[in-house]
């Protein structure tokens, strides 16, 4: 590993345990807030809806950079990362109000919901450094390293996404009230 990337180590593992280890305290240890606002029920539906403009930003910022539009591949990059970072603020304030959400439903659906749910879970967690890492190097423009880490980060942030939308559905398609 180059000198320049072991610097950028460092602060990359400390921006991700602080993000997992505020998320778990939000999610699982503080009382929500309360709240009566009608936005408030939205906010699931405008997760789902970010989740999916990052995995159309990153399938078209693939389709450009194997295409060769590297000002097209930024552009998507860079909206990906923001799409993501607005549903992360998004997360964040409404699992505040909200705490965590139950899954109730029985049958057939039980299991899926919970392996997707698991394993977008363990995902995110391992995504949010390597989109750290990825966007470092294309930034500090050490591009062998960022494709070889983007070969990695891409697969994981785009299923990270998609299931986010899986998540989405099956808990307001099949959860019982």
């Amino acid at each position: 590993m180059k000198k320049e990337q072991s610097k950028a180590i460092g602060p990359i593992i400390g921006i991700s345990l602080a993000i997992l280890g505020f998320l778990i305290w939000l999610i699982y240890f503080k009382t929500p807030g309360e709240t009566d606002a009608e936005w408030f029920a939205k906010l699931p539906a405008v997760n789902a809806s970010l989740n999916a403009l990052s995995a159309c930003f990153l399938s078209f910022g693939l389709l450009a950079i194997k295409r060769g539009l590297k000002k097209a591949h930024i552009a998507m990059m860079v909206s990906a990362t923001l799409s993501s970072s607005l549903f992360l603020i998004c997360y964040i304030i409404y699992h505040n109000y909200q705490g965590d959400t139950r899954f109730l439903a029985e049958g057939f659906i039980r299991p899926i919901y919970f392996f997707i749910l698991i394993t977008h879970i363990l995902l995110s967690m391992v995504v949010v450094p390597l989109v750290l890492l990825t966007l470092w190097l294309a930034i500090s423009k050490q591009f062998t390293s960022h494709k070889k880490i983007a070969h990695w980060t891409f697969p994981i942030w785009l299923y990270v996404s998609v299931t986010g939308i899986l998540v989405y559905l099956i808990l307001h398609n099949f959860n019982a009230a």
